[in-house]
């Protein structure tokens, strides 16, 4: 058993940040990650970048963007939040506190690049490695912190709350609030709880329900899960914005930045016609939802399974300095950017939805944060604006940081529970591989890109039935990282495909095709 003031489940930008936050206020702050070192997660998978301010900008400028982008469904005062404390936030910790080395065009002017639905350049970049070189940085402040303990290859199993693992009976009549998390260590395969002051969940998107994704290995909607189980408010789940541009091969998902759009490539479908101007005024710089249907559906007119994006014709040494990353893994694959176009397909890349969540992080339950992907803040409604993420993660990581370190004095009530039961049953991996297909095509197939009424409601027994089968050899398997992976993406999936069926219009990145059946 270990106490600590606040418990971080995560270690993205937003967890750390949230950490870093806590601990300089003089709280002591455990991470747990399940990655086996401290660098995981989606953040460090950023290629474009983080907004900063643009020439001319204002706080106006940058909302009305984001509001356009979300189709309207933004909450304005999340969306002023990030507007107003974003950029000074970006400068006081991201440039001034831990020195990311962004990209400059001289000594005191940086290079701002533009991206999809902004109205002017306002991005700061590291090359086409924005996330890791922001996250290689941030970490190295926590490794050294004093006040910070991380835990490796360490997993939440669920978290503690008052309603499900106390012993006083009579706790069921108070606010329901969490209190830590039982935890998995993968090394040993023990599970042992965590009590916690605050819970501040950092775990990510949910990218790896779907066939196709950006997403890393460990994006499998952990957080959405237990904050489901335990009660917590979540909403927007319909919103999952499909990145356009992804590197088409049988091997893996590689994300191809929209800054590559934003510095002049162009769509083209297998005959060399640029087609997005067929579909929105901008062309290819248009939202990503507008952008991925145009693909969407380009493939479909050409009977062609992806489109390409062409950035040739630009000078080759740019080419390789502006996209370095890009640029060396194309060449892995036998694709040479600067002399021929890049095949590319849309893939699930980030949910606008999640966990519901205050201005400070706060969530439905006491005593449970959710700061990045995992949260719904409000700020990208139906549909993110580009390179919002990071600086969502960096504006809330600090609030909820701030806010939890000051409430952990005040939350210090510590029920006993009933211990932990281990179970020894091994887990045929060929049932985990193959359910993992299932949940991975229904979703892709039904709760994609396109859906109709039909698709859902398919997509909804099947996962529930599912859920069945995977809740009944969970109760009794050895405890183990793929089971509980493939525990909460069921769940996880079952949850977004029910706010798909009560999402009955399109919005944004939820589209609902019309095919005799009304939603």
């Amino acid at each position: 058993m270990i106490k600590t003031d606040i418990l971080v489940i995560g270690s993205g930008l937003a967890g750390a940040i949230a950490a870093i936050t806590a601990a300089d206020l003089g709280g002591k702050v455990t991470i747990i990650t399940k990655t086996s070192e401290l660098l995981g997660g989606s953040s460090a998978y950023a290629q474009g970048g983080i907004i900063y301010k643009g020439f001319m900008d204002s706080p106006q400028k940058l909302k009305k963007d984001i509001i356009r982008a979300g189709d309207g469904l933004c909450w304005e005062p999340a969306v002023d939040q990030l507007c107003e404390m974003g950029p000074a936030l970006v400068k006081e910790l991201l440039i001034d506190k831990f020195s990311i080395d962004f990209d400059k065009k001289s000594e005191n002017e940086f290079d701002l690049t533009a991206e999809g639905a902004h109205s002017l350049p306002r991005i700061l970049h590291s090359k086409d490695s924005t996330g890791k070189s922001i996250q290689k940085s941030v970490l190295n402040v926590i490794e050294e912190h004093p006040n910070i303990e991380v835990l490796v290859s360490h997993t939440a199993v669920d978290l503690l709350t008052l309603s499900h693992h106390s012993k006083d009976l009579l706790n069921i009549y108070d606010k329901p609030a969490c209190f830590g998390a039982f935890v998995l260590n993968m090394k040993t395969g023990k599970v042992f709880p965590i009590y916690s002051s605050e819970t501040i969940i950092a775990t990510g998107g949910l990218g790896q329900i779907y066939r196709h994704t950006t997403n890393p290995p460990e994006q499998t909607g952990d957080g959405i899960a237990l904050s489901w189980r335990a009660g917590a408010r979540c909403f927007n789940l319909q919103y999952i914005q499909f990145h356009p541009t992804t590197l088409y091969n049988d091997r893996e998902s590689f994300l191809i930045s929209e800054s590559m759009r934003g510095e002049g490539g162009k769509l083209i479908d297998k005959n060399g016609k640029e087609f997005m101007m067929d579909f929105d005024e901008r062309g290819s710089l248009a939202p990503r939802d507008i952008v991925a249907r145009g693909i969407h559906q380009t493939m479909l007119n050409t009977n062609h399974p992806c489109v390409y994006l062409d950035i040739s014709f630009k000078d080759s040494d740019w080419i390789k300095s502006r996209f370095p990353t890009i640029y060396s893994h194309c060449v892995t694959m036998g694709i040479d950017l600067t002399k021929e176009p890049i095949p590319v397909v849309p893939a699930a890349h980030y949910s606008c939805g999640g966990v519901g969540v205050s201005l400070k992080g706060r969530t439905s339950l006491q005593r449970l944060y959710a700061v990045g992907e995992v949260s719904c803040t409000g700020v990208h409604g139906a549909n993110r604006l580009a390179s919002t993420s990071l600086l969502e993660s960096v504006v809330w990581g600090y609030v909820a940081g701030k806010d939890a370190s000051e409430h952990s004095y005040k939350d210090e009530y510590f029920p006993d529970i009933y211990p932990w039961e281990d179970e020894v049953e091994n887990v045929d991996p060929a049932l985990i591989a193959q359910d993992w297909h299932t949940i991975k095509n229904t979703m892709w197939n039904y709760v994609g890109l396109i859906r109709t009424r039909q698709r859902l409601l398919r997509a909804a027994t099947t996962l529930r039935h599912l859920q069945t089968e995977i809740e009944h050899f969970y109760q009794k398997a050895k405890m183990t990282n793929e089971i509980l992976e493939l525990r909460n993406g069921v769940q996880t999936a079952i949850a977004v495909t029910f706010a798909t069926l009560e999402a009955r219009a399109s919005r944004g990145s939820h589209y609902i095709q019309q095919n005799g059946t009304s939603l």
